[in-house]
């Protein structure tokens, strides 16, 4: 009696083909399609995984390599990218369906991750189970950029200092914040070209060396619009690349304005001394004999020249002893203790009994309550 079946081309036995799975390309794909169960089985591996996974890490930043670059992951440790990329690695047969899988993790020591994995699915209508060990070693390396920074790598130079004076503690503090707060912000993009190779005090401000011309620049632009002042910048050939491109080494010249807000400065233009508010763009403050607001534009960075009269802080309270007009009242001397006239301002209050007053080389005057007086 004739069937229908075919037979095994590599036991001989007669058996029914399935007739819901259509022929893929290449000869052992066909082969084996026309292989009976047994037959089909005996050689079927559910899970093709490799004998071992080497995940590369810097020993120094935590990055990890993947494909053909290093990326930041913030791992305290390397369990889950180790089950990523045993993930990735493993492959299930093309013949299973309804595929179930899940992976056990066993730390052997710090550098040794041993990946126990389950598959489960159903192939030619039966359920296949299967399961694969996979040792997974953490490599400990250095990363491009931190063999940069530990070689000294850097581009460009930003320097910081002030207009016909040293930048201050704060200043010089700031300034370093304020770069490496860019560089935090350009990282977390993932630019692995950011970095601060070298910070330095010198006597006269600060300088800093920069991954990139790019970043160089951008550290200048963040420090001058934040402090004030401007910058300058110069460039100096360092060496010629493979393809004979020039590369040059930058040096952002950043220079902080020669007044600092809250300082009292007496301008040459006889009008009396200015409270400075602002030094971010044009100059800006109150004048302490009348009250009027103060403006001098800069022309090509250059700050007015003024005798320079001491700070707000070194302001003291003294008694308010009378309104004489509208444009004088009497203060007692914080020195002398005697009674003197001096300049009623517009922003005075009239009524109070005490009164900031600063006392220098241009005579008594009385300073605002606040900032925005």
């Amino acid at each position: 009696m004739s069937r229908s079946g075919a037979f095994c081309p590599k036991c001989g036995d007669e058996f029914e083909p399935p007739e819901d799975r259509p022929a893929l390309p290449g000869a052992q794909r066909d082969s084996e399609r026309v292989l009976c169960d047994a037959c089909y089985f005996e050689e079927f591996d559910l899970v093709d995984a490799p004998e071992t996974i080497e995940v590369r890490v810097c020993s120094r930043c935590g990055a990890v390599h993947k494909g053909n670059r290093w990326v930041d992951v913030g791992a305290e440790d390397y369990t889950d990218i180790a089950v990523e990329q045993v993930s990735e690695a493993l492959g299930v047969h093309v013949d299973a369906e309804a595929v179930d899988w899940q992976v056990a993790p066993e730390q052997l020591d710090r550098n040794n991750i041993r990946m126990h994995t389950e598959f489960s699915g159903v192939v030619r209508g039966t359920p296949v189970h299967e399961q694969v060990s996979v040792p997974v070693r953490i490599s400990r390396q250095t990363c491009k950029r931190c063999g940069k920074i530990a070689g000294g790598s850097f581009a460009s130079v930003v320097q910081v200092r002030a207009d016909g004076r040293d930048p201050t503690d704060d200043e010089v503090d700031r300034a370093k914040t304020i770069a490496e707060e860019y560089i935090a912000e350009r990282e977390a993009t993932g630019d692995r070209n950011a970095f601060i190779t070298e910070t330095n005090e010198v006597d006269d401000g600060l300088n800093m060396k920069i991954s990139t011309n790019q970043m160089g620049q951008g550290i200048a632009k963040r420090i001058t619009a934040q402090l004030g002042g401007g910058y300058s910048d110069s460039k100096r050939l360092i060496s010629e690349d493979e393809d004979g491109q020039k590369l040059y080494r930058m040096t952002y010249a950043v220079r902080l304005p020669r007044y600092r807000q809250g300082e009292i400065i007496d301008p040459e233009d006889g009008d009396g001394p200015v409270l400075v508010r602002s030094v971010q763009g044009n100059l800006k403050g109150v004048r302490l004999a009348t009250g009027e607001a103060y403006e001098a534009r800069f022309e090509e960075g250059e700050a007015p020249d003024a005798r320079r009269l001491g700070f707000r802080e070194d302001g003291q309270s003294t008694t308010l002893v009378a309104v004489e007009d509208a444009n004088a009242v009497q203060v007692l001397d914080p020195e002398t203790f005697e009674s003197v006239t001096v300049p009623r301002p517009a922003y005075m209050d009239t009524d109070a009994d005490e009164v900031p007053v600063i006392k220098s080389h241009a005579g008594l005057h009385v300073l605002p309550e606040s900032d925005d007086e």
